[in-house]
């Protein structure tokens, strides 16, 4: 059976769900409240198989969260900023002016949920296509970065930017026009007023794994707050709640932990070719989610 692949975000992201959209839709089922407290990519919103109905995601970074709230609003607009050839003194001088507009553009997007900028919004989506690594808007350098992997999402030979870029994003609106993209700490969305209370709600979870290659991912202690979270609700009639981490990671009692390959991140860049946590990736279900209809099967199907 083949992978569906409804839509993708038109930049890299590290630790993004693709692969796994299937696999935690077929244990969310159809539910009618949806809520990603780590939007990232939104890899698993974007290929939900069937019609969206409440949706919340959110992120504590303030350029991410602003790219999919413009990109909701004003798609033209975000693709007119990003139109623009890869050129490194330029993404050097863009990646100067979005670190030095951080601290205003944060206050803004933390306490204005209608608030976004398209001009960040483009030169942030074409500056993670032609960044490598970590770093991008994140810390000062005085060296530019190497370009040798800039031809990435929007920056990617096919489609070219333009006419075909302003779709792709005309698309993406239509997809989010009714979620609600939220801009803050990971458990300000997981309240009564925001899940249950709509009915049944699918829950996905991926915090930094607590293993993770990631330079930051160890020392945040997110998955184990996410963790603990997890152990107070897991049990409500009204959650189905998937959490992502790797092998050993998570102890949830009466949860399904299922197995399935990741593509590798930036692991699989090592000079030896190898990333051993892609063969690690673990999915935790809560006891409330869609019983598995065979497992053996499913673990075969997203291996």
């Amino acid at each position: 059976m083949k992978r569906r692949n409804l839509l993708a975000a038109p930049f890299p992201w590290f630790g993004g769900k693709s692969r796994a959209a299937e696999l935690i839709w077929s244990r969310l089922g159809p539910v009618s409240n949806y809520v990603e407290p780590f939007a990232g990519s939104l890899a698993v919103l974007l290929n939900r198989p069937h019609p969206p109905k409440a949706e919340t995601v959110n992120d504590l970074d303030c350029y991410l969260a602003n790219f999919w709230r413009a990109v909701a609003a004003v798609p033209e607009e975000v693709a007119r900023w990003a139109d623009w050839p890869v050129n490194e003194a330029d993404l050097h001088a863009r990646h100067t002016e979005l670190i030095a507009a951080k601290t205003a553009h944060r206050e803004r997007m933390l306490t204005e949920p209608d608030y976004f900028d398209a001009r960040l919004a483009g030169w942030w989506v074409w500056g993670q296509c032609a960044w490598i690594g970590t770093g991008w808007t994140v810390e000062k350098s005085r060296q530019l970065p190497h370009l040798g992997d800039a031809g990435r999402g929007v920056n990617r030979q096919l489609p070219h930017l333009g006419d075909a870029c302003q779709e792709y994003f005309l698309t993406l609106s239509r997809r989010l026009r009714r979620t609600r993209v939220a801009c803050g700490h990971w458990d300000r969305v997981l309240g009564d007023s925001v899940t249950w209370r709509h009915g049944m709600t699918g829950i996905v979870l991926d915090p930094p794994y607590d293993q993770g290659e990631m330079e930051y991912a160890s020392h945040t202690g997110l998955s184990s707050e996410v963790r603990h979270w997890c152990l107070e609700n897991g049990n409500h009639e009204l959650l189905r709640i998937a959490l992502c981490g790797l092998e050993g990671e998570h102890d949830l009692p009466g949860w399904d932990c299922v197995p399935w390959k990741g593509r590798g991140g930036y692991g699989s860049q090592r000079s030896e070719g190898k990333n051993e946590n892609r063969k690690l990736e673990r999915i935790w279900f809560s006891p409330n989610c869609v019983p598995a209809y065979d497992l053996f099967f499913k673990v075969a199907h997203y291996q």
